[in-house]
């Protein structure tokens, strides 16, 4: 995956933005600190390393000195994933809206002021205050789900906030929000099992 998002922005100019996940595999592989590795192991990261060392690599159960040569393997044959992810950006800023992989803490006087943690982690202070921002923020990281009991896109009814993740990881689906040139919002959406040409 980290493979085809690097393709997306030489070929196309995608703009990627560093997330949650990204951060905790980042810091995980390049530390050797238990906290950090348990953190990304709890969060995905078992599967991670199966789609990087193969998906029988801990078919015999886990072992503290195969995780270590996990991590040693994936150094040494896709550090340019892990400079990849390293170099993201947390956020992208348009004329009208602000992409971010969590939110904003509406309690900074300016948002690009908070920490790091919130752009990747922030969730109720969020979505449960007005921004005060004249431009809408775009972001992903909590499943609307949560946020309107349905899968699809959200439009915060006070009108400074969409939120786009379908629960994709959770077996629901992929959301994808196209803002035309007019500022007019088409939706997409991709369910599990779905095929789109």
């Amino acid at each position: 995956m980290v493979e085809q998002v690097m393709q997306l922005r030489n070929e196309w100019g995608v703009i990627a933005l560093k997330g949650n996940h990204d951060d905790m595999f980042v810091a995980a592989i390049n530390n050797e600190i238990e906290e950090l590795d348990a953190q990304w192991l709890n969060n995905g990261g078992f599967q991670t390393i199966e789609s990087y060392c193969g998906i029988s690599f801990f078919e015999e159960g886990f072992e503290w000195e195969q995780y270590i040569k996990a991590k040693e393997f994936i150094r040494k044959h896709y550090q340019h994933h892990i400079d990849f992810l390293e170099s993201l950006p947390l956020y992208h800023e348009t004329d009208k809206y602000i992409f971010v992989h969590a939110g904003v803490n509406p309690f900074y006087e300016d948002w690009r002021n908070q920490p790091e943690s919130d752009f990747i982690w922030i969730r109720d202070i969020f979505f449960n205050n007005k921004t005060g921002l004249e431009k809408k923020i775009v972001f992903g990281h909590t499943p609307c789900i949560h946020l309107h009991d349905r899968e699809d896109i959200w439009f915060d009814p006070k009108g400074d906030k969409i939120g786009i993740d379908g629960a994709c990881a959770y077996g629901l689906q992929m959301n994808l929000l196209e803002i035309t040139e007019e500022g007019t919002y088409i939706e997409h959406c991709v369910r599990r099992g779905e095929i789109h040409d």
